[in-house]
């Protein structure tokens, strides 16, 4: 088994590549070529918790583990395996791993639900994933305008320098008239207010991935509400994970709310669209199979 390092996976996977790898894994999903594990938690008194989630790709199967705390932050590995032999294949080192799949997976989402000519991106903070949700999102439109709103700053100025958009004073100002947003922060409580969203010519496509936990949320709950989509990475996963969609609370069963796989067109005229992304371990497998094969 071979031992495979952050560099290595950032010099092998570039995002524009890492965004075609998701259009396959969700096509794969539709397909029923490709099968996901939803992520498990064991929790301890202290804060620490390890979580898991797996998938099976093609002739790949894997397995992220990572353990965080509160404190003292998270550690991520990622295990693949030759599926038709269960013979171990390569153990990740897996934080940009899981951070570039997130990223590509918005990215694709956005290509699909965004509308074509979608040119300015709202971004509501400014840490781990949202520059991956940036550069992913770059991949598929071309955008004009950037703005990015956090609490900080001093760290929203240093990261629209970084990533050549414009640190601007509130989210509303960030939000108001963008065609695509996305929420990237630990927020339990909603970090944008649905005043803000207006269809206008375009429509609006908003990605939401900054909580996998169902007592947190990003987005409030009218704003699920009047959307004309909301795609979920997975239905099975966001039941126990989407806390934007269980705490507005959503019917289940609404037609309104689809599996990311299962869509293949953006609804007509211009559509307010969500995507709920809680993260998925295939994402990780097909990633990791990309970085593998070349290596």
């Amino acid at each position: 088994m071979i031992q495979v390092t952050e560099e290595q996976v950032r010099d092998i996977l570039p995002m524009d590549e890492c965004v075609r790898v998701m259009r396959q894994t969700f096509t794969a999903l539709r397909k029923g070529t490709a099968s996901n594990q939803p992520r498990r938690r064991i929790y301890l008194d202290n804060g620490s918790t390890l979580h898991s989630m797996g998938g099976v790709y093609g002739k790949y199967f894997g397995t992220k583990f990572y353990s965080s705390n509160p404190k003292y932050g998270a550690n991520f590995f990622f295990f693949l395996f030759d599926s038709e032999t269960a013979r171990p294949l390569a153990q990740f080192e897996a934080n940009y791993l899981g951070q570039i799949r997130t990223g590509a997976a918005s990215g694709y989402a956005t290509d699909l639900l965004a509308a074509p000519d979608a040119t300015t991106l709202a971004v509501i903070g400014s840490g781990f994933q949202a520059g991956s949700q940036i550069e992913a999102i770059r991949c598929v439109r071309d955008l004009k305008d950037i703005r990015v709103w956090s609490r900080s700053k001093e760290k929203r100025e240093a990261f629209a320098a970084a990533n050549q958009c414009r640190a601007v004073d509130s989210a509303e100002e960030a939000v108001r008239g963008a065609d695509i947003v996305v929420t990237s922060t630990p927020s339990k409580d909603p970090v944008i207010d649905d005043s803000w969203i207006t269809r206008g010519e375009r429509g609006v496509h908003i990605n939401a991935m900054g909580s996998n936990r169902e007592q947190r949320r990003e987005l409030p709950s009218r704003l699920i509400h009047r959307a004309d989509l909301v795609a979920v990475d997975s239905a099975e996963v966001a039941k126990i994970e989407a806390g934007d969609l269980i705490l507005a609370p959503v019917d289940w069963n609404d037609r309104r709310i689809v599996d990311l796989a299962k869509i293949e067109q953006r609804p007509p005229a211009a559509p307010i669209t969500v995507f709920k992304s809680c993260g998925l371990g295939v994402e990780d497998v097909a990633a990791a199979a990309y970085v593998y094969e070349r290596l």
